[in-house]
């Protein structure tokens, strides 16, 4: 074979082999601008209607706060999604708008601002909805696709506003909201950072709805569901930096499932952050999120340290380093206070018990960090704090009984 011909066969390869996974969406006519209709205005914040996806037949609109920065731009962007039981909150909103970002605060559940129902909004996010059976061809049907769809719209909403830089909005997400996240980002190659605050993939592997759920589907409609709504299907195609920001004993997202998410993202993209019994709420007053997204979307210089382990040694000595693949520069943060968290206990997730002992200076050499385990230890992550207090953490590793 000449070598144009072998050139050509591999990039033809190359190509075929990076097609990413649309799943049931329309990625190009989501990227046009929706139709939208504007409303009260109030302080930052301004109330806006925009067009969703069709329901049975019949058109529907999204409800979502727009809150914009003071000041002339163009701005920063960041689209976020909340979780169940939510809404589109105009406070979150405007804590964005505050830090110099246009921030579009959406309903994903077909409520208007008082949480009642639209008479053209989409699904409602109750579990019954967001899992009933289907057939192939009513995908567009289910309640992840018109979520997702809005996620989607509402970013090319904000990229058509004047005062929006389009080259920089990103996204974020908390609990159902980070599982929509994980998707968007997956689908979206127009995003420049995502954050997932609890919300992962796996969810048929380990999560709050696998055993009540998902293990009682019949097993074509299960492998239905999680091949087209489960993150995991999705994520190999992320082409931004994302953060995943959890607890150790979240009752809806275990860690075993945020670290198979997590390791299903490209290597220098993703980031973690593990909080020791983070509560599990509409929580965004997270400065690890806020300077991840301004890393990304304002400054261009990583804010936090990333941490990975690079070896496990003997068994039990294992060692930590700062990821070599960030720039060195003195201005950087410094991780400090570094800490080895583990666990002995096995079984759920959700119900160990976590422990922290803290790494002697003289275990720290140049960017390599080192602790022993006791030999019960089933689990472990290492995490450290910068200048500014912000956590850091290595992704946890599961230790092998009997090592």
């Amino acid at each position: 074979m000449r070598l144009p011909i072998l050139l050509y066969a591999l990039a033809f390869i190359s190509r075929v082999a990076f097609c990413a996974n649309t799943g049931p969406w329309d990625l190009a006519e989501l990227k046009k601008t929706p139709r939208a209709e504007w409303g009260e205005r109030a302080g930052l914040t301004q109330e806006v209607f925009y067009e969703g996806e069709p329901l049975a037949g019949k058109p529907t609109r999204i409800f979502a706060y727009l809150a914009r920065p003071e000041g002339e731009g163009p701005f920063p962007a960041i689209v976020l999604v909340h979780g169940g039981g939510g809404q589109a909150f105009k406070d979150w909103a405007e804590h964005w708008a505050k830090r110099g970002y246009v921030a579009l605060a959406m309903d994903t559940a077909g409520q208007a601002k008082d949480k009642s129902r639209l008479p053209d909004g989409g699904p409602d996010q109750h579990d019954p909805i967001k899992f009933r059976a289907f057939e192939e061809d009513e995908a567009r049907e289910m309640w992840t696709y018109h979520a997702v769809a809005a996620v989607i719209r509402g970013h090319s909403l904000l990229a058509s506003l004047p005062e929006v830089d389009r080259e920089r909005i990103g996204v974020t997400g908390i609990s159902w909201g980070g599982y929509l996240a994980c998707i968007v980002a997956g689908l979206d190659d127009r995003l420049k950072v995502a954050v997932s605050v609890y919300g992962c993939g796996s969810l048929g592997d380990n999560s709050y709805w696998k055993e009540p759920i998902l293990d009682k589907m019949p097993a074509e409609q299960r492998e239905r569901w999680l091949r087209l709504f489960d993150p995991s299907s999705y994520l190999a195609t992320i082409r931004c930096p994302i953060l995943f920001l959890d607890g150790t004993n979240d009752v809806a997202y275990p860690l075993d499932s945020v670290m198979k998410t997590y390791m299903s993202v490209r290597s220098d993209l993703r980031n973690i952050s593990i909080i020791i019994e983070m509560p599990h709420g509409h929580l965004w007053t997270f400065s690890e999120v806020d300077d991840f997204v301004d890393a990304a979307l304002k400054t261009g210089v990583p804010q936090i340290a990333r941490l990975r382990i690079s070896e496990v040694a003997n068994g039990y000595a294992i060692c930590v380093g700062v990821d070599p693949d960030a720039p060195r520069r003195p201005d950087l943060p410094i991780v400090r206070s570094v800490m080895v968290n583990y666990t002995v206990d096995s079984g759920p997730w959700q119900k160990r018990v976590w422990r922290t002992v803290s790494v002697e200076e003289k275990d720290v050499v140049g960017s390599t960090i080192s602790a022993k385990l006791p030999m019960s230890t089933t689990a472990f992550f290492f995490s450290g704090l910068d200048h500014k207090n912000r956590r850091t953490t290595s992704p946890m590793v599961e230790v092998p009984v009997g090592r």
